[in-house]
């Protein structure tokens, strides 16, 4: 059986008040949906953070990942500048609002509550340690871009 966490969360209330539909859990896949606290309206070339209306205590040793859903792009015509966020442990006060960093490749409206990103938690990364070494131990596949070619 799966480990279940809790993830507090405070709905942020936007300029007009409202707040977002409140999140849900999925049967299947491990993506959870989030939307837009607030109208967006970009221009091609435009950068914006949109509001999400949520700020969360994640359980500690957990991060969150945050990207598009699949169908943003193709909605919207916005793509995530840096591609993957990563929200740590320690953001996590009142006013620690969740945001998607988007780029406008055409202009477009983003309206209240659509869904635009989505996250799910992860576990940390072990602490490490880097060994210096002469030589590892195993057979090279071939350097960058070899996967496949024979």
């Amino acid at each position: 059986m799966l480990k279940q966490e809790e993830i507090k969360i405070k709905y942020i209330p936007n300029s007009q008040g409202k707040t977002v539909t409140h999140l849900e859990t999925l049967e299947n896949g491990d993506w959870i949906d989030l939307r837009a606290a607030e109208r967006i309206e970009l221009k091609a070339g435009e950068f914006k953070l949109i509001p999400l209306g949520v700020a969360m205590a994640l359980p500690e040793g957990y991060e969150a990942n945050v990207v598009p859903r699949s169908s943003t792009f193709k909605k919207y015509g916005v793509i995530q500048t840096n591609s993957f966020g990563v929200i740590d442990f320690s953001y996590r006060g009142d006013k620690d609002q969740w945001f998607m960093p988007v780029y406008a490749m055409r202009d477009t409206v983003i309206d209240f509550d659509d869904r635009i990103c989505q996250f799910r938690i992860v576990e940390n990364q072990p602490k490490i340690t880097f060994t210096e070494v002469d030589h590892l131990d195993n057979e090279s596949r071939g350097g960058f871009g070899s996967t496949g070619v024979k």
